[in-house]
């Protein structure tokens, strides 16, 4: 039987992914169709309108609970949600909130969906009661704190303590580079509980409005209608049972809930990649240099074409992660296979988003016009390379990893 051929969205080769352009894939169902039809429809009625007055001023976290109610944040099956959920609806929903053009608007879901799995795997009764129907309903928002100004991808060196008195923990130290600090209701937070090193690490959910607590926003290269910030512990009370897991286990249950987050940071870089690819080839189909179009020039052709071979590659890559994800892969097992799509994920959109400012020449390098989206993903390729793990770390991991996996068979 001939798998089921449709079209959907923008038809100019390449500007989609090759499943909405007419291509057969083994992926994606009439359930997939329809939520992606849902996604573009929201993002094109309730964020591009307003996407630069947020820019200057945030978006709206109340834009979570319509899009719960709309349809295109629907609740995973972990949590009492469809059956029908897999990592493809997750793919759609991050593709197609990163084709809105790198504001950062809808940020906090991708954030909501990496601060929220320790507790799910690890966290008691009571802290899966406290936030997991709120979070998935879109009524309050959870953040990851684990970075510090001497820690970021070197998680080990977390220097945050979290001493043990009278039945609280009692937290003092900085969080630095903190994704949706402003926004969060609830903190996921690394604290040094042990040793020195990764096995002296525990995970502790603080509330955002507990006192000694101060969140301040940090000013960022690109733009952002969410927000990254600073955060001071100063000797905050948290009740011993906000503790998640076991103490001194959380570097294994972080390193394993990375593995998710590079994953959707190489589906939103991936789209990231298309559009600067979009805005180019469309500009080079109009624009004429030295009497002929743009496109009409050998090099032009060849920097598109480089741009879409990457771009696919990338794509086909996100797919399959997901297809493992959804075939009862572990994360802690594609450990690798996350660090290395991750890196290609960013270098892909870091090549794309040069290219096609070289492209729009001039009218890349002002905040307005033609180049005005081509511009602004420039200056977000950075937010891809290095949060989730920089592309040094990750490539060193990836060896470390397969060094050890090959022990036994060398």
């Amino acid at each position: 039987m001939a798998a089921k051929r449709d079209t959907f969205g923008d038809q100019v080769p390449g500007c989609e992914p090759s499943w909405y352009q007419g291509q057969p894939s083994p992926y994606y169902h009439d359930g997939h169709r329809a939520f992606r039809a849902k996604c573009r429809a929201f993002v094109e009625k309730e964020i591009e309108p307003f996407q630069d007055k947020w820019i200057a001023e945030g978006y709206p976290k109340e834009l979570h609970v319509k899009a719960r109610q709309q349809g295109v944040m629907p609740r995973p099956k972990e949590i009492g949600g469809n059956d029908e959920w897999d990592p493809f609806y997750e793919l759609i929903m991050a593709d197609e909130f990163s084709r809105a053009g790198g504001a950062g608007v809808m940020g906090q879901s991708a954030i909501n969906s990496m601060a929220l799995p320790p507790i799910l795997h690890h966290g008691s009764d009571y802290l899966k009661s406290l936030v997991v129907d709120d979070v998935a309903e879109g009524r309050k928002h959870i953040s990851l704190a684990i970075s510090e100004p001497n820690a970021g991808s070197d998680v080990g060196a977390v220097a945050t303590k979290a001493i043990k008195k009278d039945g609280f923990y009692e937290v003092s130290g900085f969080k630095k580079w903190i994704t949706g600090g402003l926004m969060a209701d609830y903190f996921t937070t690394l604290v040094r509980t042990g040793k020195a090193g990764m096995f002296g690490l525990s995970l502790l959910l603080i509330p955002a409005n507990t006192p000694g607590i101060t969140i301040r926003k940090m000013e960022t290269q690109f733009d952002n209608a969410h927000n990254t910030t600073f955060i001071t512990f100063d000797k905050v009370k948290v009740p011993e049972k906000m503790l998640i897991g076991k103490e001194n286990q959380a570097f294994r249950y972080i390193m394993y809930n990375f593995n998710h987050e590079r994953w959707l940071i190489a589906v939103g870089g991936a789209r990231s990649a298309r559009v600067c690819y979009t805005e180019a080839f469309k500009y080079a189909m109009q624009r004429k240099t030295f009497g002929k179009k743009l496109i009409d020039h050998q090099i032009i052709r060849f920097k598109l074409a480089e741009m879409l071979r990457m771009i696919e590659s990338v794509q086909d890559s996100c797919e399959a992660v997901a297809y493992a994800f959804k075939a009862g892969m572990k994360d802690h097992e594609l450990g690798m296979q996350c660090a290395l799509l991750k890196v290609n994920a960013s270098k892909c959109f870091e090549y794309c988003a040069r290219e096609a400012s070289q492209i729009f020449g001039g009218s890349a390098i002002v905040k307005e016009g033609k180049g005005k989206i081509v511009e602004r993903l420039y200056r977000v390729v950075r937010a891809t390379a290095i949060p989730g793990g920089s592309e040094e770390v990750l490539l060193d991991f990836s060896m470390r990893f397969a060094a050890q996996k090959a022990k036994p068979h060398l």
